[in-house]
């Protein structure tokens, strides 16, 4: 096991994260087969199914309305610096799809407002571009002009996104913005950082995006699991259907 781990880190540059996953469901895996009395090396494609089989179908992700959405991107008010580097904050993460480290880890120079794109750091250190809509680019043109400033001073701090200290946003600094504002227009029971980003995927599908492109845009290796917004998607065209349609449930 340590070996394969090895290869995944050093040959593959898997992050922290997904190797400790790795690691967590070959530790699983090993205690099944030891309940089973089975040997890793005499495996079976039997043995295998078993350990899979049992999986619960996967659970589809909280995604907001375009109302939600707008409520929550207007709950930041007034012009002082936190107000301007929480719209900013929430503006870039829903208009790029950012996961909550991709977001914290974004660098001053990652982020090019004349054009509109921005350099994201994914899983597995893996780079991608990403395009910056209109909103985003005003809030985040705003932040960096008469927000930031106030923050770092005359400091070096390469991060985009800092706290009142000047220092780059920790991952609990973000959740606790994005939730105290998802609180103030009522949203807070739906609403973690990822939601923004569920919702970036399902609304760029519902408004005709191809697959393809949303996976490189939200950097996810294998298509299959970009397709998970596909079924959400459909899943919310069949609830407005059976709400709206006079017909859909009558006997």
């Amino acid at each position: 096991m340590l070996d394969f781990l090895a290869y995944l880190e050093f040959e593959r540059g898997l992050s922290r994260n997904t190797l400790e996953a790795y690691r967590s469901d070959l530790l699983q895996l090993g205690a099944f087969l030891g309940r089973r009395g089975v040997d890793a090396v005499d495996v079976q494609h039997a043995d295998l199914s078993a350990f899979l089989s049992p999986r619960k179908s996967q659970r589809l992700p909280q995604v907001l309305s375009r109302d939600e959405i707008a409520r929550l991107l207007s709950a930041p008010k007034g012009t002082d610096p936190a107000a301007l580097r929480d719209r900013a904050l929430l503006e870039l993460m829903y208009a790029c799809g950012l996961r909550a480290s991709e977001a914290i880890g974004l660098d001053v120079r990652d982020v090019d407002l004349t054009l509109g794109v921005l350099r994201a750091r994914g899983k597995g250190s893996k780079e991608r571009l990403v395009p910056i809509g209109r909103e985003a680019v005003s809030a985040t043109k705003a932040y960096v002009e008469r927000g930031r400033p106030s923050f770092v001073g005359l400091g070096d701090e390469p991060h985009l996104f800092v706290n009142r200290r000047g220092g780059g946003l920790t991952r609990q600094g973000l959740y606790k913005i994005v939730q105290r504002h998802a609180r103030a227009v009522g949203l807070e029971d739906r609403m973690s950082p990822h939601t923004l980003r569920h919702t970036f995927a399902t609304h760029l599908l519902a408004g005709g995006c191809d697959l393809r492109s949303l996976q490189e845009m939200l950097g996810h290796a294998d298509i299959a699991t970009t397709q998970i917004y596909t079924h959400l998607s459909a899943e919310r065209l069949k609830d407005a259907y059976f709400k709206a349609h006079p017909r859909a449930t009558s006997g």
